[in-house]
């Protein structure tokens, strides 16, 4: 891990911290280091700087909530806008309690993805009609109600192992570089 113009570069022990944590974000420095073969005390400051540069935003519980007895629905919004009003529009929806994610897309047109929970269809019409609906710029809504959930995990910081090889490979070619120096 290098700082360069006050930006963190992570290096393949980072990423493999980040992962271990996305993984249970309750485990020990000492777990992680066991885990890694570093010291403890090399994992903590590693999280430390991590937490300071903002790439460790918060550790939180994910919770199911239907586990947990609440009846919600979810739906995925589609919002087609006017492309000089969307990022007011994405802005907007953010501030709302009831929408938990939002992305912007730019296929044929300029859209906005919001996934939404609400107490049932009623207040999830209520919310599209007149909290969305109204909004300067928005041209149309398609709105899609999850019927069934299979799979929803936060993404890992590098689930591709193939990542990290080119650094990995630098080093080893350097080190055989000095082998055949000497």
């Amino acid at each position: 891990m290098r700082v360069k113009n006050n930006t963190l570069n992570l290096d393949p022990t980072d990423i493999k911290i980040l992962e271990i944590l996305q993984e249970d974000a309750r485990q020990t420095y000492t777990t992680i280091g066991k885990r890694l073969g570093i010291a403890h005390s090399t994992v903590y400051d590693r999280i430390k700087r991590m937490e300071q540069h903002g790439i460790i935003k918060k550790y939180t519980a994910l919770i199911d909530a239907e586990k947990a007895g609440a009846k919600t629905i979810t739906a995925i919004m589609t919002i087609i806008t006017d492309p000089k009003e969307s990022e007011k529009v994405a802005e907007k929806l953010c501030t709302a309690p009831q929408v938990t994610e939002v992305y912007t897309s730019l296929s044929e047109e300029l859209q906005i993805i919001a996934k939404v929970i609400a107490e049932n269809q009623e207040s999830l019409h209520e919310f599209i009609a007149t909290t969305v609906a109204p909004l300067p710029g928005v041209l149309r809504i398609r709105t899609s109600i999850v019927t069934k959930k299979f799979k929803e995990t936060q993404p890992l910081i590098a689930n591709d192992p193939k990542k990290l090889t080119p650094a990995e490979n630098q080093n080893k070619s350097r080190k055989g570089e000095n082998k055949s120096e000497k």
